[in-house]
């Protein structure tokens, strides 16, 4: 069902069918693409799944009619201070004080930029970009690495490619080397798990990284 953030940002909440109070919560944060059916159907999948309360909030509130070309142009007007609120609103929602959070692509960035608010228990990066790209890099855009450093950062996953150009081998490293378990798929390119429209997408890597994602959240 679709809720409003205190910001106003639209956001998914799905809820398991049991009658009981979810004792985990998981945050879900969508690709540049925004909150769409993919992700209505995701969040029902793992609430079904897991049984935890699940929230994924949109994006781009106030541009979700934006294309895709002018989102990749834009992506340094976000503003973390707004983003990663929404983020926190969203654990909030879920009612339960203990809560994950994965995100891919471009939510995958922000993913391993919450790990560091101190909010979340553990967290699963899928294909996020470890460094801002240049063509992102703004005032309210900070370093993924900057706030994993923080000392409030939660136990954090990654999941990546080896193709992927948006995680480069270097940053994979550096990620690696700032404490993060990196799970490599040889010659996985860019978005192979979570849309099996894209032609990147590798149905059994799939399966094994979203089992992988929900055992380390599940821990």
């Amino acid at each position: 069902m679709r809720i409003s953030l205190p910001s106003g940002t639209p956001a998914e909440l799905a809820l398991p069918s049991d009658a009981a109070a979810p004792e985990r919560g998981l945050v879900v944060f969508p690709d540049i693409g925004g909150l769409r059916p993919l992700f209505d159907e995701h969040c029902a999948r793992l609430a079904a799944e897991t049984g935890w309360a699940v929230c994924a909030p949109e994006p781009w509130p106030g541009d979700e009619h934006r294309p895709l070309d002018w989102r990749l142009d834009h992506v340094g007007d976000l503003d973390d201070e707004r983003v990663l609120a929404d983020v926190v609103a969203a654990a909030d929602a879920t009612g339960a004080s203990t809560v994950g959070m994965l995100g891919f692509c471009m939510g995958g960035m922000y993913t391993l930029k919450a790990a560091g608010t101190g909010r979340f228990h553990r967290a699963v990066a899928f294909y996020g970009m470890i460094r801002v790209p240049e063509q992102w890099a703004s005032p309210t855009q900070g370093q993924p690495l900057d706030y994993l450093a923080q000392p409030a950062a939660c136990p954090t996953m990654a999941v990546v490619g080896t193709a992927d150009p948006w995680t480069p081998a270097a940053d994979v490293d550096a990620l690696e080397a700032a404490g993060v378990e990196v799970v490599r798929y040889a010659d996985a390119d860019h978005g192979f798990v979570h849309d099996d429209s894209r032609p990147a997408h590798r149905p059994d890597d799939a399966a094994d990284a979203w089992r992988r994602a929900i055992a380390f959240l599940s821990a």
